[in-house]
């Protein structure tokens, strides 16, 4: 028989609607790896390894496929504290192979924990590499479970001057080469998954690629390059929309939105910059401020502001008014929340990543784009988490300037002083801790958090937990409203009761009746007008939920004894988050 299957109301996916004990999950983002994988970098010091290696894993992350760099050298150093020379690194120095033999294997014993006990799916493992029997360790383990200026910064030789440094380094590259030996895919490690990048990427030999993120690592790497550029990325001049507070749509440009395209054509033109790109969106707004710089300028469909679905044209106020479980949703996890018929920040990563292929085989390029998208562009070059990518401050009329250096990005912000609306909006406050509901029960909390997300809580029925195994006993309660340090909730002549996130989240409210509720991780509770109050009892709650949850003993009071749900697993108290509508 078919499989009832139940919509999750943040990411508006279907998710199975059975009784059976939800199974583990590694990661709420995509599985893009078959399993886990290790990348192990190859080649001799200064050829680009870590460079590599940072890139590929600030990509991985940024695209949801959960990566981590495990760099030997510092394990190395916390073994030995202060280095002294080149010697160390000779091949006939016994004691120091020992070191470089436990630091490796220390860090192999991070990576297992990291795939096997922390959700992690590909760990790359930059180290030297150079001989086979170092490699078949790896192997073995695996299977039983800029030259100049980059090098000058290496903490080996912070206390150098740039010429012993440059003397050593060197003196320690001819170490390795003594027992240097190269990958050959043609006969010894012909059956080994592998690329080999040459003379920086002029070239690349590919070998045995076996799956859909192999594939996908030899593409990125076959797009970067190390020359030196500079990457401007700046929103739309203030658009008519802005003005009204309204989100989406395709309005054109304010009088102070004009007036930045032409602020924008001056300070390009005082940039100098040679051969100079300029990208779009499809969107008037956009189009309008580049045709102020009198340069050729590309149209992406791409860079297009993410899509509210039926939010778009609206103020946050309407959305609160017209769909009020959709604006408390969206704070609960902003990265992943999609709007109805609409876009996520996670699609819109997606939806961006060909643009992010482009960025890296170009040179100079200027990116006139949208809030929304704007924040995903920074987040990958900034190497932030889905978690604070929706919430980066990119304001209007101003530019950013990102200039590649070895290891990561520098930023500079740069404001062209022409007056705009404020669009950003904060992060919801959670407060430290929640008082206890009631004596001799500990506060549970159902541990919804963006790494470990329970398929069947919340959005599975109406009133009942099917994600975890508590006792009955432990789902109910009486608590007081009066523990809500909330201002203006409850509401004088409020009535409230206390209901499961699943209830509040798809309750439909009498038209005309005003809400105001509080959201925590435990448990929700709604307040209404008496006579919303009595029309969601007879409506709503009484024909879906049972009857011990369908009859709080209800008062006008500021002090309403209500019923407590708690679905989830002893915890220490969480803190709660609360939106006042």
């Amino acid at each position: 028989m078919p499989m009832e299957l139940t919509q999750s109301r943040i990411q508006k996916i279907w998710l199975p609607n059975d009784n059976r004990p939800a199974l583990p999950r590694r990661s709420c983002g995509p599985q893009l790896a078959n399993s886990p994988t290790v990348i192990v970098m190859v080649g001799l010091p200064a050829r680009g390894k870590t460079y590599i290696s940072k890139k590929l894993t600030r990509y991985l992350n940024w695209i949801g496929v959960p990566t981590k760099v495990f760099n030997v050298g510092e394990y190395r150093r916390e073994a030995v504290k202060h280095y002294s020379s080149y010697d160390f690194f000779r091949p006939d120095n016994e004691e120091a192979m020992k070191v470089r033999r436990q630091c490796a294997l220390a860090a192999l014993r991070d990576v297992k924990q990291y795939l096997t006990e922390e959700a992690g799916q590909i760990a790359v493992f930059d180290a030297t590499n150079t001989t086979r029997e170092r490699r078949g360790m790896i192997l073995n383990f695996a299977k039983e479970n800029g030259f100049k200026e980059v090098k000058l910064s290496s903490p080996d030789y912070r206390d150098c001057n740039s010429t012993d440094a440059m003397e050593d380094f060197m003196k320690r590259i001819n170490c390795y080469q003594a027992s240097y030996q190269p990958l050959d895919p043609d006969d010894y490690d012909r059956e080994l998954s592998l690329i080999k990048v040459i003379d920086v990427g002029r070239r690349f030999l590919v070998n045995r690629v076996q799956d859909h993120i192999q594939s996908r690592i030899v593409y990125y790497l076959m797009n970067i390059h190390v020359q030196p550029r500079t990457i401007y990325l700046c929103r739309h001049g203030e658009s008519e929309f802005n003005l009204k507070g309204k989100i989406g749509g395709d309005s054109g440009l304010s009088n102070r939105g004009k007036k930045f395209a032409l602020a924008l054509n001056k300070f390009v033109e005082e940039q100098n910059l040679k051969d100079l790109k300029v990208w779009t969106s499809q969107l008037k707004r956009t189009i309008q401020t580049a045709e102020a710089l009198q340069l050729p300028y590309e149209q992406w469909k791409a860079l297009n502001e993410i899509d509210a679905g039926v939010c778009e044209e609206m103020t946050y106020e309407e959305i609160r008014d017209q769909h009020p479980e959709e604006f408390v949703l969206r704070d609960q996890d902003k990265y992943y929340y999609r709007y109805p018929s609409g876009e996520s920040y996670q699609d819109l990563v997606q939806r961006l990543e060909p643009v992010i292929m482009e960025l890296e085989r170009q040179e100079n390029v200027l990116v006139i784009c949208h809030q929304a998208v704007m924040r995903c562009l920074l987040a990958y070059f900034l190497d932030k988490s889905a978690d604070e990518m929706p919430y980066l401050k990119c304001p209007l009329h101003t530019v950013l300037k990102l200039t590649p250096v070895a290891y990561g990005c520098r930023v500079e912000s740069i404001s062209l002083n022409i007056e705009a609306v404020n669009t950003h909006r904060e992060r919801p406050e959670v407060s430290a801790a929640l008082p206890q509901p009631f004596p001799g029960v500990p506060f549970l909390s159902p541990m919804v958090t963006r790494q470990c997300r329970c398929p069947g809580w919340a959005w599975g029925d109406y009133c009942t937990v099917r994600c975890l195994e508590v006792p009955l006993e432990l789902h109910r309660g009486s608590c007081s409203a009066k523990m809500w340090p909330i201002k203006g909730f409850p509401r004088e002549n409020d009535s409230c009761m206390c209901l499961l996130p699943s209830v509040l989240a798809q309750m439909k409210v009498h038209p005309g009746i005003g809400l105001s509720w509080a959201l925590t991780f435990a448990f929700a509770i709604i307040c209404l007008p008496k006579e919303g109050m009595d029309y969601w009892m007879e409506k709503v709650a009484s024909p879906k939920c049972p009857s011990w949850l369908a009859e709080p003993k209800l008062s006008g009071s500021s002090n309403i004894s209500i019923l407590c749900v708690f679905p989830g697993m002893p915890t220490a108290p969480r803190g709660y988050q609360s939106a006042v509508l």
